[in-house]
């Protein structure tokens, strides 16, 4: 059988072996893929750092991931050899629990994740459920794999503070989905508030440049106050920070799947109608939703290029806020 290199998780807390390991095949109803770049996501260091429970060993990890499908299992008929497509952090629901019949696949008790419980795109080749497969064109792979999760996610905790029907968006934590969320932000008319790690010059210049109006540590208060926050810093004490910046029936939304624990706060930061909401991964709507409107934009993501044995490189420099933008994997 082919054999094919690949960056594997072995035990959590150390870092990942290169591997050289069998070419994975595809069952039925999956798609075997060629990874042309995979985005290394802040989710990937809570898997590979421990802080997310019972990952599936040995692992793969990876969930940005674009991909060439290279063969189909015998029940796959609506995607093609040669077809560039995008294989998400959701990779399999089971379709008959009460969230999926409610439309709210991203609840599956059942759930199975990409590069958490399934084998990832920190590999040469990879295979995927086609259900869960999203037809690309994207003419550029390295810059298309942020989207995957980056993007969908951003998106997903964008909606779930209200859309476009805010006009003040404060944004905590300017990594790879903030990049990206700000662009839709600035285009749908809004007025951006950036807040980064106290003293981060840095990001908070790349903030500005990608349209925020303004951009601060996260201890500074904007000059106005905000209808809607999202936090993307798994950093719990962002939490009563943000409370204290929104308006009265504002909302402030954390989009990372970990967070270090909330502290308590007053509850005068809650009262008149403030609200905190947390998202839960995605659904094959929001990215079908999502993936046609980047291009509208069009958002344009800022990568680093990183090789398949630099994966562990990758996720030091994103673990110590090294990066600008996203860090791609490009075998």
């Amino acid at each position: 059988m082919d054999q094919m290199r690949a960056m594997r998780l072995h035990a959590p807390g150390q870092p990942l072996q290169l591997d050289r390991i069998p070419r994975p095949q595809p069952d039925s109803a999956q798609v075997q893929f060629r990874v042309l770049a995979c985005g290394v996501c802040r989710t990937d260091l809570h898997v590979v750092d421990g802080e997310l429970p019972s990952p599936v060993l040995p692992l793969i990890p990876g969930h940005e991931i674009v991909g060439e499908v290279t063969a189909l299992g015998e029940g796959v008929h609506h995607l093609s050899v040669g077809m560039r497509i995008g294989v998400p952090w959701l990779g399999w629901t089971c379709g008959e629990c009460e969230a999926c019949l409610a439309g709210r696949e991203n609840l599956c008790p059942h759930a199975r994740f990409t590069g958490y419980t399934l084998d990832g795109g920190y590999a040469e080749y990879g295979v995927a459920d086609a259900r869960y497969c999203f037809p690309l064109i994207a003419e550029d792979a390295q810059a298309a794999a942020p989207l995957l999760c980056a993007g969908l996610i951003g998106y997903r905790t964008w909606r779930l503070a209200g859309g476009e029907q805010n006009r003040r968006l404060g944004i905590y934590g300017f990594g790879a989905a903030a990049h990206i969320l700000v662009q839709l932000a600035v285009a749908c008319g809004q007025r951006v508030y950036a807040f980064t790690r106290p003293g981060d010059a840095a990001a908070q210049t790349f903030a500005r440049r990608l349209g925020a109006v303004w951009a601060g540590d996260a201890d500074q208060a904007p000059p106005e106050p905000l209808d809607a926050a999202l936090l993307f810093a798994p950093v719990g004490e962002l939490v009563p920070l943000a409370l204290a910046q929104v308006r009265p029936g504002g909302t402030v939304v954390s989009g990372g799947i970990h967070m270090s624990d909330i502290p308590a706060f007053p509850y005068r930061l809650l009262w008149q109608e403030r609200s905190v909401k947390s998202v839960a991964n995605l659904t094959r709507q929001d990215g079908e939703e999502f993936l046609a409107l980047a291009p509208t934009v069009p958002i344009r993501t800022e990568t680093r290029a990183y090789s398949l044995e630099q994966a562990n490189q990758a996720l030091a420099d994103l673990r110590e806020g090294r990066l600008t933008g996203a860090a791609v994997i490009v075998p």
